[in-house]
């Protein structure tokens, strides 16, 4: 059986499929674990920043999902299918996060009355609506998923640095961007989403 000894993490991570990943990574192979963890480490943090936690909770998030994952690595009976787990947990650890931060008592800093704008049952939807959102782009194939997420990072100032990030041609981002769009809009449709814009 090929080893992963000598091979960078990064080259790991590209060379083994994550059924591979996961079956050395339950033997006990640290590296197979990095592998795991360099590849789908962006989706795990990107969904925990989507429920706008501060950098601190984003990092428990992503520290959690992963203990979830060896908790449960014997359960995973669709390799495939990780990043949507991964996503789905990730989902479920934030907004316990955010449950816990509700429940904390606060101290009125001033005499003036909540903001009315902000309401509370919307929030929890839209909180509802990103971790159903997320879910689905896990879902998609690992080179389009990996589009989206870079494509709506932050600090992604142009398709040059995008190219750059997911390691293809800048011609072939609008094309693949199209398509994860379109699979992403049955996924949600199948989910009873409706139909989304591209």
């Amino acid at each position: 059986m090929t080893t992963m000894t000598g091979l960078s993490t990064a080259h790991a991570a590209e060379a083994c499929t994550t059924t591979t990943l996961l079956e050395r990574a339950a033997q006990g192979d640290q590296l197979a674990w990095k592998g795991l963890i360099e590849k789908y480490d962006g989706l795990v943090r990107w969904v925990a920043r989507s429920f706008r936690l501060q950098a601190a909770d984003v990092h428990d998030v992503s520290q959690t999902t992963w203990l979830r994952l060896i908790q449960h690595l014997d359960t995973i009976r669709d390799p495939e299918g990780l990043p949507a787990w991964l996503a789905v947990t990730a989902s479920r650890e934030s907004l316990s996060i955010l449950r816990q931060a509700s429940r904390k008592p606060t101290v009125p800093i001033s005499d003036e009355t909540p903001d009315a704008t902000v309401d509370l049952e919307e929030s929890a939807v839209s909180r509802d609506a990103a971790a159903g959102l997320w879910a689905a782009v896990a879902e998609l194939p690992h080179r389009q998923q990996h589009l989206l997420i870079v494509l709506f990072r932050e600090d992604m100032r142009s398709y040059e640095e995008v190219a750059g990030k997911c390691g293809m041609p800048i011609g072939s981002i609008g094309p693949t961007r199209a398509r994860a769009l379109s699979h992403l809009r049955h996924k949600l449709t199948d989910r009873g989403w409706g139909a989304i814009e591209q």
